[in-house]
Formats: structure tokens, sequence, C-alpha cells
């Protein structure tokens, strides 16, 4: 699938963020470049298609939906290698995608583990 354009500004690469205390915009941010990282892993982001039941297309057309980003998060965090290998190449804090997705709808919800 390759990488896309998404029409919201992204901060770059190497931008560092406070992300303690996170707002819904910057973990917004964060999500978006989850998901242009995923959009360039074929494999992951077939593999998210399929778990979420969202075709490809549908997933890019709803790049700026709030529930859709939580929805990234929630695939980054249940697959470690993924998350690390995401937070490695944006040189942040493997505690940066968990604390943004507090940030975004449903991320309120108790955490029964």
């Amino acid at each position: 699938m390759g990488a896309f354009f998404i029409a919201r500004p992204i901060a770059s690469i190497g931008e560092r963020t406070n992300y303690s205390a996170m707002q819904q915009e910057e973990a917004e941010i964060l999500a978006l470049k989850a998901l242009t990282y995923l959009a360039g892993l074929d494999e992951m982001m077939d593999r998210f298609a399929a778990l979420s039941g969202m075709a490809l297309g549908d997933i890019l057309e709803r790049a700026q939906d709030p529930e859709m980003l939580a929805g990234i998060l929630d695939f980054y965090l249940s697959d470690e290698a993924l998350l690390t290998e995401f937070c490695e190449a944006h040189e942040i804090s493997a505690e940066a995608p968990a604390q943004a997705r507090t940030a975004l709808p449903g991320g309120d919800l108790p955490h029964w583990t």
C-alpha cells in the first residue's frame, strides 16, 4: 500500500512532544504518525484492516476520525514488536502511545489487566 498523504499537518518525526499530560490533538497527531507508519507495512496494514473489518480505503477515509485513531493505537498496543519498532523509528518513549490512547475516545475506560 505504501505511505499516503494526510491533509492534517503532522509534527516532524524528530519533534519531541511532552506526552505526560497529552491533549486529544497531540494524541491524534501521534496516532496519525502511527497510521502513516502502518501504511508503509503492507502485511501489518492488511492485518489491521482484517481485524477492524474495514476496507483499506475506509481506513484512509477515516484517518482524521478520533475513534478510528484510537483503534490504530489499540492495534499497536496489542503488538509489542510493532509498538517497539514504531517508537524507535520515531524516537519516542514506549509509553507515549498508551498515554495518547487515554486522550482519545474510550481511553478513559478501566483496564482490567
